[in-house]
Order: C-alpha cells, then structure tokens, then sequence
C-alpha cells in the first residue's frame, strides 16, 4: 500500500506538476477575478524553479551530509550494496541495450570498486518499480551489465523483490544473512545517490543493516552552485524535483517509521566521523565534512 500511495501522492505533489496545474486552473478560470492569481503565482514559480538556483539549494544539503567512507582502512569490505535506479529496464529490456539515466554512475563506480577489491561481493538489490508499464527486474539487467564489464557471476548477489529504498534494504538483509554474509566483522559499502544517501543510510539502519556510505552521481559542484542559474527551465524543474521528491520521502519515511531521524547523519565517534575519509567540519548540519 505504501508504495502505491507513494506513486501516486508524488505525481500530484511534485513542483512541476502543481505549477503546470496552477496555470491550467487559472487558464480554466480565466473569466473569473481569481484566474490571474493563480496564473501570475503559476507563471511567477515556473521561472523561480525552472532557472534560479533554488534546485541546487535544495540538492546541496542532501548530498553533503554523508562522506565517503575511507576503503584504505582496514578490514577491506566484505562486498558493495549498489540500489536500482540508474538504467531505465523498460526501453532497455525492449531494445536489449543497457539503458542508463542520470544516475549510471552508481554501475560504473561498482565496477571500478570491484576491479580494486577484487575478493569483495558486489550486492544488487531492484526490482521492478513500474505500476502502469512493468518490465523484468533491474536485477536483470544490472546482472548482465556488470558481467560484461568483467564482474564474475560468482560475486554477484542478486536481490530482485524491492520496489523502494526501504525494501532494498529489508530484503538485502534477509538475502545476505541466508547466504551467512552479515557475521560480525563483515563490512560492507552502500553505493547509490549522494543526494539519495540520507533516505538509504536511514533505510538500512532501520532494518538493523549497518553499512558505510559511498555516495555517487553528485548533481552540484558544491557550494559554488548556489549561485549558479539554470539556462533551461526543464532542468532547473527537474532538478527541483528530484530534490523535493528527496524532502518528502525523508518526512515520509520519518512518520511511517521506516527511519528513526528525520534528517539522518553520519555516526559520530571519539574518533570523529566513523567511517569517514574526512575531517570533522562544515557543513554545520551534519558532523562530517564531505569528500570535495
């Protein structure tokens, strides 16, 4: 139920599907004395979305909050957790071509980590997460990519079921504790999303699932882009978008109990930030200073 709730409350919530329904509702009124409102305020956050850097003010706090983990510290990891979401399965798996989006670089940072770790496992947990068009499972096609990278089939975990973050980490748990991989002293790395890292370090904590973070696929440069304007509107509504849908899902989350914090972040030790390659330090949200 969670999920589809999820699917559908997001389409109706999004930014750019409530200022494009603020200007149609205006247009719809246009003879009324509230259709210029509605026009003027849909018109007026089309713009402040769409080129100002608000999307990359929303962004830049999720993807600083969690530092790569520091791999030259032994033990070496026991195997990598990479999430679903970086290839589109539905036009690849009817054009039989890898298919990724913006996030293909959580499949190509896995290979690169498993070419310098060569004894750790490589755990892929996804689904299918279609409602209207369904396809086979990014399992599928995650398998078949990083075999032809030259990943071995024997180190490869495969986790099928999960449709949403809490279900990877859930399901991921339960596959790696039948297979007698989670024993104390295993180690292991979750790879997704840097702006994605807060929701899936919750995830995992949740289900009892410690695992350090290596976040990929960065959308900003840093602080430097919080002044930097977008020069096309469909970019700056997606990037506020992905943003926002990021937001949400943390309160969602929050108030459903898949996490236990609102705004998780790095554990903090005698030692500093556990597991991080980096000083204690700014931001001031979180107590780690990301790698930059």
């Amino acid at each position: 139920m969670f999920f589809y709730l999820a699917k559908v409350l997001w389409f109706l919530l999004q930014p750019s599907t409530l200022i494009a329904l603020l200007i149609v509702y205006g247009s719809i009124l246009i003879w009324t004395g509230w259709a210029r409102r509605f026009v003027t305020v849909g018109v007026i956050l089309l713009l402040v979305a769409g080129l100002s850097p608000l999307g990359n003010a929303l962004i830049l706090p999720l993807e600083d909050r969690f530092p790569r983990a520091n791999l030259d510290q032994p033990p070496a990891p026991t195997g990598f957790i990479v999430l679903g979401g970086a290839e589109d399965r539905l036009v690849g798996q009817a054009r039989k071509a890898p298919t990724l989006n913006e996030a293909g670089e959580r499949m190509v940072e896995t290979v690169m980590l498993a070419r310098k770790f060569p004894e750790a496992k490589i755990a892929f947990s996804g689904g299918d997460a279609g409602i209207f068009y369904t396809s086979d499972s990014e399992a599928v096609g995650a398998a078949r990519m990083l075999t032809d990278m030259g990943v071995a089939p024997d180190r490869l975990i495969l986790e099928a079921g999960a449709r949403d973050t809490y279900e990877n980490a859930v399901y991921l748990k339960a596959e790696l504790d039948k297979l007698g991989l989670l024993d104390p002293g295993k180690r292991w790395v979750l790879i997704t999303s840097a702006y994605h890292m807060p929701r899936a370090m919750a995830s995992f904590r949740r289900a009892g699932f410690e695992v350090e973070p290596w976040p990929v696929d960065y959308r900003t440069r840093g602080h430097a882009d919080l002044t930097r304007p977008f020069d096309k509107v469909s970019e700056g509504l997606r990037r506020v978008d992905v943003a926002t849908r990021e937001w949400v899902g943390l309160l969602a989350y929050w108030l459903t109990g898949r996490s236990d914090s609102l705004f998780p972040a790095p554990k903090v030790t005698s030692l500093g930030c556990e597991f991080a390659a980096t000083p204690v330090g700014s931001p001031p949200e979180s107590p780690c200073r990301p790698n930059s």
